[in-house]
């Protein structure tokens, strides 16, 4: 009988020099073993450590491994798990900010958006999955119909586009101020 052995990298982009112990012990606890990384410092977020991990372990360690790190604070990863026969690539991606991001990858590495994903998509943003008529160019303002709704305040940026001003031929002089 032949296992199915998966492969990938952990590339911690940043982690306080504090937290470098527990985020080796915590992909050791993933993997199945205990892991000793290089860690070296991280030259754009001072007083941060980086570190580059190639592992092997079971199907599904990328996911165990990211699952372990996610949600820590000031900690910035991403796990890869190499595709095998029949079966893609992952990708998860984290930073405290915007916490955690998965994308299927193809034999190249480059991230695949399934089907599933744009039709997700597109209903969120409350389009159709058919092609929709468009509707018609807003006219903008200040031209037609609409220069009369613009604002007094906002005429001079329209300059010839802006109605004349009823009753006032040319705009009102200020007296010259005099220094004392």
């Amino acid at each position: 009988m032949v296992t199915s052995v998966a492969r990938g990298v952990l590339y911690v982009h940043s982690s306080p020099r504090a937290l470098c112990p527990h985020v080796e012990w915590a992909a050791g606890h993933a993997i199945g073993r205990p892991v000793n990384f290089e860690w070296t410092d991280q030259p754009v977020l001072r007083g941060a450590q980086r570190a580059d991990f190639y592992w092997e372990g079971a199907p599904g360690t990328g996911a165990a491994i990211a699952s372990k790190l996610r949600g820590w604070e000031h900690l910035r990863f991403e796990v890869t798990e190499d595709p095998r026969d029949g079966v893609d690539g992952s990708r998860w991606l984290h930073t405290p900010d915007l916490g955690i991001f998965h994308a299927q990858t193809d034999a190249a590495g480059n991230i695949v958006v399934p089907e599933d994903r744009i039709r997700a998509a597109m209903d969120a943003a409350g389009t159709s999955h058919r092609a929709a008529p468009r509707a018609p160019p807003r006219p903008r303002a200040g031209v037609g119909r609409r220069a009369r709704a613009v604002p007094a305040r906002h005429r001079h940026r329209l300059g010839h586009l802006a109605p004349p001003l009823r009753g006032l031929t040319q705009p009102p002089t200020r007296p010259a101020r005099t220094r004392a």
